[in-house]
This record gives C-alpha cells, sequence and structure tokens, in this order.
C-alpha cells in the first residue's frame, strides 16, 4: 500500500499534521509513505516508520510548485493520497481514494481540523520519530544528572509574536529561585537572524546550553524531549517541544491560541490581554509568565 500525504511548508502546521501519520501507520503498519511539505518542515519526517521518500515543495511564481509535486507523483498509482493543503493536485493523480482539508484560516484548533479530515475524536496528538543517533546527541548535549534543564524559546517567523528578550533574565531568576540547579537550554533555528534574536538571551544567560542553529529537527526534538520546561512564543518549535512530550508553555500575542495552541501530553499557554489576534505581545505581563511557568513546573516535578 502506498499513501501519499502533502503537509504544510510551515514547520509548526507540519508538527500538528505529524498525529494523523502516526493514526495512519497504526492501521497501514505496512504502508509506504511518500510525504510532501515544504523545506523547512522536511528533516521532522526522516525517522518515519515505512518513509518511502520525502518531495521538498520550494514555492515558485504562478504556483508552479504544485505543478512539480504533480510531475513526481504522476507515475505513481496511490492507495491514499491526503492533502491537507487544500490543492487540486491529487484530482489529477491515479489513487483509490483522496482525502482533501479545505483550504484557508477557520475558528478553531488547527489540531482538531485535521482530525476531522478523518473523522477522529479527539484529534491525534502531534508526535515526533526519534532514532538512537538522536536520542544519543541529546544525551550528550542536555545532561540532566546535575539538576533540569529548562528549555527557552525565544525566537519566532516574524517581530509581533517575540516577547521581548530583555525579559528572559528576571524570568529566569524567578524559575531559579524555585529550581535552584536548574539550567537554561537556547533553543532557536537555523540562519543568521534566529542567531541574532536568541543572542541577547544567551548572553544575559551565561551558563546556558547553546541549542540552536546548527541541529536537525529530529537532533532538537531528541534536546527538547530531555528538557523538564519549556517556555517560548508561538513558533513551530513550540510545537516540536509538545510533540517532543516536554511540558511546553506558549507565549502568544497577536497569533491565536485558539487556533494554534501548543497540543501534547502537558501543554498551557498564555496570551497577552487584548482582543484575540491583535494584542500585543510586549502586554504580556512578567509575573503572568512566571506564574504559568511555575504552575506547570509544579504539576510535572510533582
Amino acid at each position: 500500500m502506498r499513501i501519499l500525504f502533502i503537509t504544510a511548508t510551515r514547520l509548526g502546521d507540519a508538527v500538528l499534521s505529524t498525529g494523523l501519520l502516526a493514526h495512519l501507520i497504526h492501521i497501514y503498519p505496512n504502508a509506504r509513505f511518500t510525504i510532501a511539505c515544504g523545506p523547512v518542515a522536511a528533516g521532522l519526517f526522516e525517522n518515519l516508520p515505512g518513509l518511502e521518500r520525502v518531495i521538498v515543495m520550494t514555492k515558485r511564481t504562478h504556483d508552479r510548485h504544485w505543478l512539480d509535486l504533480w510531475k513526481a507523483c504522476v507515475g505513481q498509482k496511490w492507495d491514499l493520497a491526503i492533502d491537507l493543503r487544500g490543492s487540486a493536485t491529487t484530482f489529477f493523480l491515479r489513487t483509490r481514494k483522496r482525502l482533501i482539508m479545505r483550504g484557508g484560516r477557520r475558528p478553531g484548533l488547527r489540531l482538531n481540523h485535521l482530525g476531522q479530515l478523518l473523522r477522529l475524536s479527539p484529534s491525534p496528538m502531534p508526535t515526533v520519530w526519534l532514532s538512537q543517533a538522536d536520542k544519543t546527541l541529546a544525551c550528550q548535549l542536555i545532561p540532566t544528572d546535575a539538576g533540569p534543564i529548562i528549555a527557552l524559546g525565544p525566537t519566532a517567523n516574524w517581530t509581533g509574536k517575540i516577547w521581548p528578550t530583555e525579559r528572559y533574565l528576571p524570568l529566569w531568576a524567578e524559575l531559579s529561585r524555585q529550581l535552584p540547579t536548574a539550567r537554561p537550554a537556547i533553543f532557536y533555528g537555523p540562519g543568521e537572524q534566529e542567531r541574532a534574536l536568541a543572542l541577547p538571551v544567551l548572553q544575559a544567560l551565561p551558563n546556558a546550553i547553546d541549542a540552536g542553529g546548527r541541529f536537525s529537527l529530529t537532533q532538537v526534538a531528541a534536546m527538547l524531549a530531555r528538557c523538564s520546561l519549556f517556555i517560548g512564543n508561538d513558533s513551530g518549535l513550540m510545537h516540536l517541544a509538545a510533540a517532543a512530550g516536554t511540558p511546553t508553555l506558549g507565549l502568544f500575542g497577536p497569533s491565536r491560541a485558539s487556533e494554534y495552541a501548543p497540543s501534547g501530553r502537558c501543554t498551557t499557554w498564555v496570551a497577552a490581554p487584548g482582543p484575540e489576534g491583535e494584542a500585543p505581545i510586549a502586554e504580556l505581563s512578567l509575573t503572568v509568565v512566571v506564574q504559568a511557568a511555575s504552575t506547570l513546573l509544579a504539576e510535572t516535578q510533582s
């Protein structure tokens, strides 16, 4: 059985779709999977059970990336084609069954919309598939023998979602009073922009582990899985932490927690005061973040 799974360009949306993949693997354990996704998300699927190939969709003018995908898939007869992007591509492929998710934004959790495509309730939680090499590297880079590691994610894909970086020093001061043996780890994505956004926090916390910029997605997920808590902006990294099973606190401002709250075994979120989707994240107070982090720590450390 061969399954084509067309998922998101953005990392966060791709992570949310992994629950559907896990469900398909469970009911079709011998299936071979072809994943189509954007370049940022491609590494997420490298350890997927039954993976045949990953087709990286690089956006082109006049939507020519969809033509590229059709050319890559038209020679295969598919048993099931799932399109989470709402395109017409699968109508021009030979497939026994196709499921197409309606495009565009709509109210409610994105995770629930994904589950509805397969008539699943509750929707399956996101997951991540790790290799033994990923876990070995994570053990080396995130040591937990001397005390818990708390992950901080100070970056995001646009500045409007970034909680002011100068608040991480007083945030850490409060957290370290509660957990004197804790150590911070700073997570961020590849590229100079991400590094520049994380650098003020790295400089403010000199004992922090630099856990960003140079690792694969599955390595990052394995590192996050060893952390006692993740605190960070609404981002793909936040969703990856939740999928890895890390207790996760998402920080929201002008993005919508009602659509993109972190989904996992132990997650919560706080939002800046004001109309959802319009609230400046700078209005999210240090006190609110500290209280939410302390509560989550207490729930998971007990």
